[in-house]
């Protein structure tokens, strides 16, 4: 599902995660290419719905018929487990999704080819972006889309509480004083997921972040992180902050649809969510309040991979440059939901799209996420001990973050 993608396990490399699988894919070498005039090309996607894969099939056709060529589109099962198995197996598919989670393993393992600079646009990409599929200083692969968080409002509950439009929150302190006043018995003020893929916007908001710009240093332990936490757990402990688990609800996105939190931190798939499953409920999404350091979110994707043991480079990164032109990622987004990868697309979509304003907005000045090597299982641990935040003790939270990720970094040399 949407709401989990940033945060996709890699379990196809089960316990090798933390070495960064760099051993069971891809070769030293790339494949011999296929030099006939016709490509049969596949591609495996991990899709939301038939939305999603009836627009990708739709897209590939276009382009096949233009080339001459062929392609296969598949929805995986699961994607990790079918394209692991695929690359350790040597007869990868020639295009797939690759999530940010996984993408520096199969990098570090050579699996994918790198053909992200020799895309003619590829400044139209964000740098944020650019940098989220980037490994050895090389751009690998084209981001097909991005989402970012705004704090979304049932504006039914808002207004009941006599605020208005002038009460959106802009600082910490603003957010902290209409959780409380929207948190009644029934209602939690406000829900996020303990995660740091939805509570990471605090540390940047702290002025903190994970690692330095580069990824070349962990810097979990810093002064600005300990703010960060301490602040959430405060909202925590005076009871109008909840986890979706406290209000028996899977996600941000399923409290705020059932009216058991009045305000979430959720990104841009919330509203397919909303229109779906809740589309009587009313609410209204604004930026994330400022913190100590200013405004801070995170910003999420997935790239077009193509296998290096792919034998039709050439086809596949064509098919590629098709599916990530600004005309057709404004047609995924009308499609599925989802949010253009290309700035220059972004000003259509706001457009078309008015109410995500601050999703787009938040491009701009959005966080990456940490995508190095073997890192997957620390940020696991780390929610694990986000989850028990109330109770825990921030500095030693992040104290065992900064552990775990030097130890990670170490070993990736």
């Amino acid at each position: 599902m949407k709401k989990n993608r940033a945060a996709t396990a890699a379990a196809i490399c089960g316990a090798l995660l933390i070495t960064g699988c760099s051993s069971d894919f891809g070769s030293d070498s790339s494949a011999e290419q296929d030099s006939s005039g016709k490509q049969e090309l596949t591609v495996m996607i991990g899709s939301s719905g038939d939305a999603e894969t009836n627009a990708v099939k739709a897209a590939a056709a276009a382009w096949a018929k233009k080339t001459g060529n062929t392609v296969t589109v598949t929805p995986a099962q699961n994607l990790d487990q079918q394209l692991g198995q695929a690359l350790a197996g040597g007869k990868p598919p020639d295009v797939f999704y690759v999530g940010s989670a996984v993408f520096a393993n199969y990098a570090k393992g050579n699996s994918l080819y790198a053909y992200g600079d020799k895309l003619a646009d590829k400044e139209d990409f964000s740098a944020t972006l650019r940098s989220s599929f980037s490994y050895d200083d090389k751009f690998v692969c084209a981001p097909k889309d991005s989402s970012t968080l705004s704090l979304a409002i049932n504006t039914t509950m808002w207004k009941a509480a006599g605020l208005t439009d002038a009460d959106y929150p802009k600082t910490w302190d603003d957010l902290a004083k209409v959780a409380k006043k929207l948190t009644t018995d029934k209602v939690s003020g406000l829900v996020v997921n303990s995660s740091y893929n939805q509570l990471g916007p605090f540390l940047k908001q702290a002025g903190g972040w994970i690692t330095n710009a580069d990824q070349t240093e962990i810097t979990a332990d810093s002064p600005e992180n300990v703010e960060a936490l301490t602040y959430v757990k405060k909202l925590l402990n005076d009871k109008v902050l909840s986890y979706p688990k406290q209000v028996d609800a899977g996600w941000g996105g399923e409290a705020l649809g059932a009216q058991k939190a009045a305000m979430t931190i959720e990104g841009n798939w919330l509203t397919g969510a909303m229109t779906n499953d809740f589309p009587d409920v009313d609410y209204t999404v604004v930026p994330l309040p400022a913190g100590p350091k200013g405004q801070g979110t995170l910003s999420f994707s997935t790239c077009w991979g193509v296998a290096n043991k792919s034998s039709h480079h050439e086809a596949a990164v064509s098919l590629v440059e098709a599916f990530t032109t600004a005309e057709q990622q404004v047609e995924f987004a009308d499609a599925y939901g989802v949010m253009p990868s290309r700035t220059s697309a972004l000003a259509t979509y706001e457009k078309q799209h008015p109410q995500d304003k601050a999703f787009v907005d938040g491009s701009a000045y959005a966080q990456g996420p940490v995508t190095l090597p073997g890192f997957t299982k620390v940020l696991e641990q780390f929610d694990t001990d986000l989850a028990g935040l109330a109770t825990g003790d921030p500095k030693k939270i992040l104290g065992d973050l900064q552990t775990n990720g030097e130890q990670v970094l170490k070993s990736n040399g």
